[in-house]
């Protein structure tokens, strides 16, 4: 099945529950979705790459807007947003733990010869593409940059 499909039927499950939270934030993802089909203009399906990097966009607001709200001490208007983020997360792929994203890394960088912070870029990339949804690119980066900078 399908990302549109899953969402359309965990809204109406929503519905039925009378779930808010879930609702806007299953209401969002498919908002995306649709934005993003009518931005290429050939209205053809996205890629389920394009996919989870939507929905990993879209969590990654939520939680920078919850770390906004916090930082002004308004954990009235955080927590919504973090509830949001929870439910986005479960279309996902299931996410690996440091250690895991440590291994890939520190392969990627022995394979490609990487000896410093100059090579971050090419080893990004690589990472990126390899962990693509399993992983936060923050998370990515600060275990590129520690590796590197040993």
């Amino acid at each position: 099945m399908g990302l549109q499909q899953r969402i359309m039927e965990d809204m109406k499950v929503a519905m039925r529950a009378k779930d808010t939270v879930a609702l806007e934030s299953l209401r969002a993802i498919k908002s995306a979705l649709l934005l993003a089909q009518t931005e290429t203009g050939s209205g053809t399906e996205l890629t389920e790459e394009d996919e989870i990097k939507l929905v990993q966009k879209l969590v990654k607001q939520r939680k920078d807007s919850a770390a906004i709200y916090v930082e002004q001490g308004r954990e009235d208007l955080a927590a919504p947003e973090l509830e949001q983020a929870a439910v986005i997360e479960k279309f996902l792929p299931e996410q690996l733990s440091e250690e895991e994203i440590e291994k890939v890394v520190a392969r990627i960088i022995e394979e490609e010869g990487a000896s410093g912070m100059k090579d971050m870029g090419k080893v990004m990339g690589r990472a990126s593409k390899e962990l693509g949804g399993q992983a936060d690119g923050k998370t990515i980066s600060n275990i590129v940059k520690k590796n590197l900078s040993n």
